[in-house]
């Protein structure tokens, strides 16, 4: 894992002065990290910490390795990841997402083992102890579900490294079944998470996360499980992520309180819907917590000087802002799955034909990303949205998803109802378990286009793989063409070769060698 290099950098950076959710923190009592713990800023300093690692991931890389290799979206872009050139000795992205998720969990480890300690020397009282332990642990569960989302299997531990004894073992860690290691976080999610106060994100001061946060880790892993656990009984993990997403229900009420628009749009920040965002700041000449995404989902090109994107003057988007080659819904989706001629009204938000009364240039066939993903005014390349990770919208399909395993149909449709009457689409009618089936998996699509989470959704279903090559529109993921370069192993990420070298070999990428890479 590199996990010298990575143990050492995150000890050295965790005394930076780090603003999460816009929280204003007191470091100044921080000096070496035996002294971390000494009071409640101080402990609320380490796990402010512990939030870093993943803005350094969510950028527009991490959208075209989690949206633009699905069947939903494509980017011509140079960014080598969007036509999958990836292997194990140029693991692209993967490298990022690896050397960040182990910079957290390790920061997270250190976080939970301080807390603990602080909370028995009598440091904290028990209302803050539950508040730091729950999200800190809410925080190391993210890096590992990105983990086994991103990698499959990855190597586990929840050690803090205290000593050169515990650094060699870690270092050479194997895989560990991905199963089990969401079996291990959701046990100890489920044990602090009852516990802490049951608020929405909204609620929580500075949006920091906590009860909600955790039960949507929960559910989220726990579908996976449901999938790929084939040990468990039938509807274990169902039950498990049923129990996670009514205690979200009870939090969080009816979905039709929440205006979609208002919710769903990237700029707007910190929205009553959200469970979780990846916050961003920018002011011109002052503190930057920017990111790139808009970069690739604003109309492309932009002329010199001018607000005038693809031939269309776009006044809100300003003549300041840097596009690049970018992310397309692909004909599949866009003239089939959210057609800009039906009652959907998410359509006008996921995507943009034209701007006002005029048409772009080059959206005769696809459109460019729509509105929801816009930064009014960029300055440059400085993305200051918000990015939507998790939302309430996506616990009511995920229940609707339970139900339909659990072959309770008739619940499985008023759940799916949700999403659909809010968007104006007429309630669906229930005709087989296959066309329901599909619906689910469509709706999720429609729901939550470019939140981070396509490709997720289709490996754990199984069906990345196909779906992708018999719906891109990008030569590079097509079967039968010259440029094909999409492979079944691709539908997780290679470990770095870099990291198997520094694992002594314990480490493998097995499924890429089996295709030659």
């Amino acid at each position: 894992m590199k996990l010298k290099h990575i143990l050492y950098a995150a000890a050295a950076t965790v005394m930076l002065s780090f603003q999460s959710c816009t929280l204003e923190e007191d470091t100044s009592g921080l000096s070496t990290p035996d002294d971390f713990f000494r009071k409640f800023s101080e402990c609320q300093s380490v796990v402010n910490s512990c939030y870093i690692p993943i803005k350094n991931f969510y950028n527009y890389t991490y959208m075209i390795a989690t949206e633009c290799v699905t069947d939903t979206a494509y980017c011509p872009s140079g960014t080598l990841d969007a036509r999958l050139d990836i292997s194990p000795a140029v693991p692209r992205h993967g490298s990022t997402v690896w050397t960040q998720c182990y910079i957290g969990v390790q920061r997270c480890n250190f976080a939970v083992n301080g807390i603990e300690r602080a909370y028995k020397s009598g440091v904290l009282t028990e209302e803050q102890y539950i508040q730091l332990l729950c999200e800190a642990k809410t925080l190391r569960a993210f890096f590992y579900y990105t983990l086994t989302c991103f990698f499959g299997d990855v190597p586990f531990y929840f050690d803090d490294v205290t000593d050169n004894e515990v650094l060699n073992r870690i270092q050479v860690l194997p895989r560990m079944d991905a199963n089990e290691t969401r079996k291990t976080v959701i046990e100890d999610l489920q044990s602090i998470a009852p516990l802490a106060t049951q608020t929405r994100t909204y609620d929580n001061e500075g949006n920091r996360l906590g009860a909600s946060a955790a039960y949507m880790l929960i559910a989220k892993m726990a579908l996976w499980n449901a999938y790929k656990d084939k040990n468990a009984e039938p509807t274990y993990w169902t039950d498990v992520a049923l129990e996670a997403l009514q205690s979200i229900e009870a939090i969080y009420g009816s979905l039709a309180s929440y205006d979609y628009e208002e919710n769903i749009l990237f700029r707007n920040k910190n929205t009553p819907e959200s469970i979780m965002e990846i916050q961003h700041t920018y002011t011109q000449g002052g503190l930057v917590y920017t990111s790139n995404v808009a970069c690739i989902c604003q109309p492309y090109p932009r002329s010199a000087n001018s607000a005038i994107y693809d031939g269309v003057e776009v006044p809100e988007l300003g003549d300041q802002s840097t596009v690049w080659s970018a992310m397309r819904p692909n004909v599949y989706f866009s003239q089939g799955l959210q057609s800009k001629l039906g009652k959907d009204k998410r359509a006008q938000i996921n995507m943009a034909w034209g701007y006002g009364d005029k048409t772009f240039n080059s959206t005769n066939s696809r459109p460019w990303c729509g509105p929801k993903f816009w930064c009014p005014n960029m300055q440059a390349s400085s993305d200051g949205n918000n990015y939507k990770v998790f939302r309430y919208a996506d616990v009511i399909l995920m229940m609707s998803e339970c139900y339909f395993i659990k072959g309770e149909y008739e619940t499985a449709v008023r759940y799916l109802d949700m999403t659909r009457t809010r968007a104006g689409l007429d309630p669906y009618t229930y005709r087989t378990p296959v066309r329901l089936e599909e619906e689910i998996r469509n709706e999720r699509a429609r729901e939550l286009f470019g939140e981070f989470q396509r490709k997720f959704d289709l490996v754990r279903w199984g069906i990345w793989y196909d779906s992708v090559t018999a719906n891109s529109d990008y030569a590079y993921l097509q079967l039968n063409t010259s440029q094909s370069l999409i492979k079944p192993c691709h539908e997780y990420y290679p470990i770095p070769d870099t990291e198997v070298t520094y694992s002594k070999y314990n480490l493998d990428n097995d499924e890429y060698k089996k295709y030659g890479l």
